[in-house]
């Protein structure tokens, strides 16, 4: 960390000196630091302008999410998922943040049955009875973004592939709880992946979440198979999201070589995830988009 006077404005830009701001702070972290785990730098903490902004943004996504989910039904394509998220994403004065993001052609990712993640939306997929299908929306609101997904059971599913859906979401949730201040990442993917494992399920190593808020995305890398007590250290102002990938089968994966974005399970079995961005708090977490 960069060296700062006590008497200096602190680097969070409140106003106030570092010695009444973040000094103590910046010493706690240090204290993990020396003890050889890995910290967050000063632009991983997001100041109270910057969470405010987030927190805008991220409602913005949660309200696109609620709009797909009353309007989601048997027959319509993933091209038109699209179409509703871009439409009302503009009409709440947002931008859609995939969209062109290293040339990704839509505006959210749609992902389908046995499609992990980046699935895009095409007018010859066809959400049909059964099926199983996640919707991540990301928004660029105020020059700040926002990223969250849902799984949705389209008609009448299987069992096996509801009770995926359901999981999964518990070991979002499972996630969710375990988010302290000065506890670590791997404190997080431990409590996810030991919930998917005892329910028979792998969670998927190579894709995870990530930091958000100032760019789509950021450091860190947010995994779910560490075990507790490594990788980095949360602390109050990180944002990041949790959005663990549950397989039904084995946990490994690869992407389509025709489109260069679709992550499939390499088994062909289902796979099913839910996302949600949060805030580190004084006492635990807040929840910013879902």
């Amino acid at each position: 960390m960069i060296k700062i006077g006590r008497n200096d404005p602190c680097w969070c830009k409140s106003g106030r000196k570092y010695k009444q701001c973040h000094a103590a702070f910046d010493e706690k972290i240090r204290h993990y630091e020396l003890q050889g785990h890995m910290v967050p730098t000063h632009d991983m903490i997001k100041n109270e302008e910057q969470i405010a902004g987030i927190r805008r943004s991220g409602a913005v996504n949660t309200a696109v999410l609620d709009y797909v989910e009353a309007h989601i039904r048997e027959g319509m394509t993933t091209a038109q998922i699209d179409r509703l998220v871009d439409e009302k994403t503009r009409e709440l004065g947002g931008i859609p943040a995939p969209l062109g993001y290293d040339g990704f052609p839509k505006s959210v990712c749609t992902s389908v049955g046995n499609q992990v993640c980046h699935g895009i939306p095409s007018e010859k997929t066809v959400l049909k009875d059964g099926d199983i299908v996640n919707v991540d929306v990301s928004t660029i609101y105020g020059g700040y973004f926002g990223d969250s997904s849902r799984m949705f059971c389209i008609g009448k599913v299987k069992e096996e592939d509801a009770r995926l859906v359901r999981v999964a979401r518990e070991c979002m949730e499972k996630g969710i709880a375990a988010v302290k201040p000065w506890t670590f990442l791997g404190d997080m993917a431990d409590a996810v992946n030991s919930h998917a494992k005892a329910n028979g399920y792998s969670v998927v190593e190579e894709i995870g979440g990530h930091g958000v808020g100032l760019e789509f995305h950021e450091d860190p890398f947010v995994g779910y198979v560490a075990p507790r007590g490594t990788e980095m250290l949360m602390v109050p102002g990180m944002i990041f999201t949790i959005e663990p990938m549950v397989n039904m089968g084995s946990a490994e994966i690869y992407v389509d070589d025709r489109d260069g974005w679709t992550v499939y399970t390499e088994d062909g079995k289902p796979s099913a995830q839910w996302e949600v961005m949060v805030l580190v708090t004084d006492e635990g977490c807040e929840i910013l988009a879902q």
